[in-house]
This record gives C-alpha cells, structure tokens and sequence, in this order.
C-alpha cells in the first residue's frame, strides 16, 4: 500500500523574540494548506542580520520551545544553531530532508516582504527546485506588487509560490524588544512563558 507523502512547512526566522503573530500566521497556514506538521527553525548566524547584534541563540531556542508546547503540530529544530558559520535555507532543507523527512513535500513559509529577497538566496534556484513556498501578507501590504512578485518568479524561475490569505497580527519582534527597553509591557503579544523567560533573563533591557 502506498504511503502518504507527508506535508511538512518550514517557519525560519531569529524569533528575536517568537510573538502571537508568528504563532497566528503558523496555525492560520497549518490549517489552511493541510499541513501535517510545522518545524521552527531558529537562525544561528544569519547573514542579513549581520549587522545588529542577535539575542544568543539558545536564549531564541528556549524561547521557542516554551512557545509551541502545547502545540502537536508545532516542533522546533537546532539545525541552524548548531551549525557553526552563516546559515543558509539551502543547507536546512537538505538536512530536514535527510534526517527528519526524507518523503515529505516541503513549504517553506515567509512573510511577502521576503518575496523580493528570495533572489539574494544562497542557491535560490536550487531552493526552488526542492521546496514550495507559502507567502503570507502582512497588514497593510501591497496586494498587487505581492501578486505580481509571484507571478514574476514563478515564470522567470518556475518557483512554486501560493498566497497565504489568513489573518495576520501586526506585531514584531523589533516593536517588542523596543517596549521592554521601554519599560512597557509586552503581556498578550507574546505567549505568558514567553514573557515570564524574558524578564527572568532580563533579556531586552
């Protein structure tokens, strides 16, 4: 009997910290493309971030864990904070496939502002050639430049792109670390453990 070929989604990010609005668009697209399961994918050193000093990595990897775990369909990796130097979408996807899904169909989920960054990839046509990607709108964007992007890549370099249309929370992770500088609370924008690691840490001060 032939097996199911697994749907599996990819949410990379620094998760500087995770917020609602992650967990919101990752359940929202979860549901919506039928995905069997989620990995989170922390960054370790990521090279377009290579000029503002990142929170230490297993600060974000705690961080993560205490976020999804009271999800089933949520699981995070260490693949790109273990790996030492720069890390690069390229290089996850082949680890995933080897050690962790080696039958699945990949989708790798982005934000439409990274739509006009995918062409900076290290090896993006070869990224395009073993994954899907899910493009989710944040509020207030664009919808036609979106559109047409998609288009664009798809015909250009026969990328597989589909539009996510969920609701989407207009909150980040820089609008976060801002307000705690602040002295301002941050309750509800992201999980409670979240919040509560965060000021045990001192984390953001």
């Amino acid at each position: 009997m032939k097996s199911c070929i697994r749907k599996i989604g990819i949410l990379g990010g620094t998760f500087d910290p995770i917020h609602i609005g992650h967990l919101i668009m990752a359940e929202g697209i979860r549901e919506a493309f039928g995905l069997d399961k989620i990995f989170f994918v922390p960054s370790g050193n990521p090279p377009h971030k290579k000029f503002r000093t990142v929170t230490d990595a297993e600060h974000r990897y705690n961080m993560v864990c205490k976020a999804l775990s009271d999800n089933p369909y949520f699981d995070v990796s260490r693949i790109e904070i273990n790996r030492k130097g720069y890390t690069y979408t390229i290089d996850t996807l082949k680890y995933l496939r080897e050690q962790k899904a080696s039958d699945a169909k990949f989708s790798y989920i982005i934000g439409a502002d990274v739509l006009f960054d995918l062409l900076t990839w290290k090896n993006y046509k070869e990224v395009f050639a073993v994954c899907e990607f899910i493009a989710a709108l944040r509020p207030g964007g664009e919808s036609e430049k979106f559109s047409k992007q998609i288009k664009y890549l798809e015909d250009t370099f026969s990328a597989k792109i589909m539009g996510a249309d969920i609701p989407l929370m207009d909150i980040s992770s820089t609008a976060i670390r801002k307000r705690i500088k602040e002295g301002k609370s941050v309750k509800y924008m992201v999980p409670e453990d979240v919040n509560v690691y965060i000021k045990r840490n001192r984390l953001y001060v």
